[in-house]
């Protein structure tokens, strides 16, 4: 990153008042600046990964220092400008009921509408290129989970809200339904300041847990959290969680459900975030029965579609399993019981014995 030119005070602190007003043109609810010193995370980071806490997700044990300091990921960053997005669309079915319905799938909030990767990384870089209009040449760089960042930690010190025991960003007027981003620059605009944390005395979030993965407030062990083993991890389900999974096939929202400071929580003006395809209402049925191309088309710009079709029939398969005894259940796993996948195959017979039909 190259070093930008000399900067005046004044300027800079202008800039900053105009870069959060086009921040909020772009259709970002907030934006905030920091140094990307993170001294405390990095130590909870070096714990929780020694803890063995981040199951098979090598990737963030990764990198060295580069994901908890800024500076060596993009050599020449002197400041971190972490942004939010709502994401809770309005037009979905409530979540409270389909949780409820053993033969309904549920699907995280933030999955059932187009991926949000490339929507908030093209929003970035047009704030960024608004800066270079206004202001001229400056080094950045914008990052969307596209390189190894702590971005709650950094959005954390930029003033966005607080981590909260279930170790999501919680904000006082937004509650947690949003996603995070950020532009690491070179421009050394002023800091905001941190918020202090509100949850409290509350657990509710812990007790909640449906696989008790929070072990203890602000730790989460991803190992034995429905999120981690139904999207990152590739392989078998854990036996002694399945029954706790219930019909969570991608992701679970529990946590946040729960949360009292989401009755704040801004519904998305985004239409690309509202469902698609059904996915709010689908039974489990009709997407075990998804074909691998039927699979790929109706996930084409889904966070979805990187489960590939084989983990999403493993993930269903157990949900099937849970749901009430049904004859037409136990004929679709029937179906499935010569995958070529050894690990659909497995899913599928665990979910036959669950049925009532001896493998």
């Amino acid at each position: 990153m190259e070093q930008a030119r000399e900067h005046n005070t004044e300027d800079l602190e202008n800039l900053a008042d105009r870069i959060r007003s086009w921040a909020d043109e772009l259709g970002f609810q907030q934006l905030g600046i920091s140094d990307g010193h993170l001294p405390e995370a990095e130590a909870h980071l070096d714990e929780w990964l020694a803890a063995g806490y981040h199951g098979d997700m090598d990737y963030m044990a990764r990198h060295g220092r580069k994901r908890s300091r800024p500076r060596d990921l993009v050599p020449g960053t002197r400041r971190v400008i972490s942004v939010r997005m709502d994401y809770l669309p309005e037009t979905a079915a409530d979540a409270g009921p389909t949780l409820a319905d053993p033969e309904q799938a549920f699907i995280a909030r933030y999955a059932l509408g187009r991926d949000y990767h490339k929507l908030m990384r093209k929003r970035l870089q047009r704030l960024a290129e608004r800066i270079t209009a206004e202001y001229g040449p400056f080094g950045y760089r914008a990052i969307v989970d596209s390189a190894p960042a702590m971005e709650k930690p950094l959005a954390a010190k930029a003033g966005l809200g607080w981590i909260g025991k279930h170790t999501l960003l919680l904000n006082r007027e937004a509650g947690s339904w949003f996603f995070l981003g950020e532009l690491l620059t070179d421009l050394p605009l002023p800091v905001d300041a941190p918020v202090s944390d509100h949850c409290g005395s509350c657990s509710a979030c812990m007790r909640i847990c449906p696989t008790e993965a929070i072990v203890a407030p602000y730790v989460l062990d991803a190992r034995r959290c429905i999120a981690y083993f139904t999207i990152e991890s590739h392989d078998p389900i854990p036996v002694d969680l399945r029954a706790a999974m219930g019909n969570r096939v991608f992701g679970c929202d529990d946590c946040q459900m729960v949360c009292p400071w989401n009755r704040y929580a801004q519904f998305t003006g985004e239409a690309d975030f509202a469902p698609r395809h059904g996915l709010d209402t689908a039974s489990l049925l009709r997407l075990f029965q998804w074909s691998e191309d039927e699979f790929l088309r109706r996930t084409e710009g889904s966070a979805i579609r990187r489960l590939g079709h084989d983990r999403w029939l493993r993930n269903i398969a157990v949900a099937l399993g849970n749901a009430p005894a049904a004859s037409g259940i136990r004929e679709a796993l029937e179906q499935r019981r010569n995958h070529p996948s050894a690990l659909v195959r497995e899913h599928v017979d665990w979910a036959l014995q669950q049925q009532g039909t001896a493998s």
